[in-house]
């Protein structure tokens, strides 16, 4: 991603914006969907369909927030995805924090969709990310 000291006057440059989070996340049906993308963070939605996750994942260079909207599932950190380290249950209102180097996966535990902002600082999907489903976010990042 290109850091916004280099960005050509072409590029993209978001403005200010204010949205009802709460109610943008409980409307949306996609695995995730890009919805502000700064020069040094980054906001997506996302849903997680009953008893599916989001697949063991690490972001080297990357923090990462994620805030559950509702639903309830398990989130499980560790140093390698074959050895969690650490397991909590996850529900509505809880945040949960991943420093960049961890591995981690969310885990929809319930019969409803899960629904969660994701938050990435610094950027980690290209402006316009639209992943309708988990085999589409799959395809994308090999």
């Amino acid at each position: 991603m290109q850091s916004c000291n280099n960005r050509r006057p072409s590029d993209f440059v978001p403005l200010p914006d204010v949205i009802h989070l709460t109610s943008e996340a409980l409307c949306n049906t996609n695995f995730r969907k890009e919805i502000f993308t700064g020069c040094h963070l980054q906001a997506t939605l996302m849903c997680i369909p009953p008893r599916c996750d989001i697949g063991a994942e690490v972001h080297e260079n990357v923090d990462q927030m994620l805030f559950i909207v509702q639903g309830q599932g398990v989130v499980v950190f560790g140093t390698s995805h074959c050895q969690p380290q650490k397991r909590c249950r996850v529900r509505g209102g809880d945040a949960i924090f991943v420093p960049a180097g961890t591995w981690h996966n969310v885990i929809n535990t319930a019969r409803m969709p899960l629904k969660l902002v994701s938050v990435y600082a610094p950027p980690n999907h290209p402006i316009g990310t639209l992943q309708r489903t988990k085999a589409d976010a799959e395809r994308e990042e090999n």
